[in-house]
C-alpha cells in the first residue's frame, strides 16, 4: 500500500475531516505514530533525492517528527525553526509567522550557526495552509542567504501545486464524498 494509501486509511480510521480542519492528532500531531512517519518521510524524501539538499528545515514543533524522517532518508540534519529564542542564540535569522490552527502571531527563529549561505534547503512540515510559515522560513532563508529547493508537506490544504505532498485537501473530500 502506498503512503496516500496508508495515510488516507488511518485518516478515515483515527482522524476526522470537517472542511479546511484535517484532525489528525491521534496519529501525526499530538500522539505520533512512528511507522507511519517514517513511511510518509521515505516516500516525500524520494520526491527530493536528485536534489543537493544539505539541509531539512521546518517549524518547531508538528513538523520536526516528519522532518526528521525525510532528513534520515536523505541523510543530511535537519533543523527546526524555534518559537522561543533561547539565549544560548545570540545570533540569529528571525520571521514572523501567524498559526490559523492556533489563531496566534509567532516568531521563528534559527541560529546563525546552523544555516549557512551554502545550504540548499527542503521545507518540511505536517500541513500546507495559508503559507504563513513558509513565507517565514523563505524570510529566514532569504536573510541567511541559502537556497530553498522544495517544500514537501503531508496534507496540502492550498491550491497551490509547487508543494509536494502525500495528500492533498482535495484528496481528502473526494474519498469522503466517495464513501457517502
Amino acid at each position: 500500500m502506498s503512503a496516500a494509501e496508508t495515510l488516507m486509511e488511518r485518516i478515515h480510521k483515527d482522524g476526522k475531516i470537517n472542511g479546511q480542519i484535517v484532525k489528525v492528532d491521534q496519529f501525526l500531531n499530538h500522539m505520533v505514530d512512528p511507522v507511519l512517519i517514517h513511511l510518509l518521510g521515505d516516500d516525500l524524501a524520494a520526491r527530493f533525492s536528485q536534489y543537493p539538499i544539505t539541509k531539512i528545515l521546518t517549524a518547531e514543533t508538528s513538523g520536526i517528527m516528519l522532518a526528521q524522517a525525510v532528513a534520515l532518508k536523505l541523510q543530511v540534519p535537519f533543523v527546526y525553526a524555534k518559537k522561543k529564542r533561547p539565549i544560548t542564540m545570540p545570533e540569529y535569522f528571525a520571521a514572523a509567522s501567524y498559526s490559523f490552527t492556533k489563531q496566534e502571531s509567532t516568531t521563528l527563529y534559527v541560529s546563525k550557526e546552523v544555516l549557512h549561505r551554502e545550504d540548499q534547503v527542503l521545507f518540511v512540515d505536517d500541513f500546507f495552509a495559508k503559507g504563513s510559515t513558509l513565507k517565514a522560513i523563505e524570510e529566514i532563508i532569504g536573510q541567511c542567504g541559502a537556497s530553498l529547493v522544495g517544500a514537501a508537506v503531508i496534507i496540502n490544504k492550498s491550491q497551490r501545486t509547487d508543494i509536494e505532498s502525500i495528500l492533498t485537501l482535495d484528496d481528502l473530500h473526494s474519498a469522503v464524498s466517495g464513501s457517502e
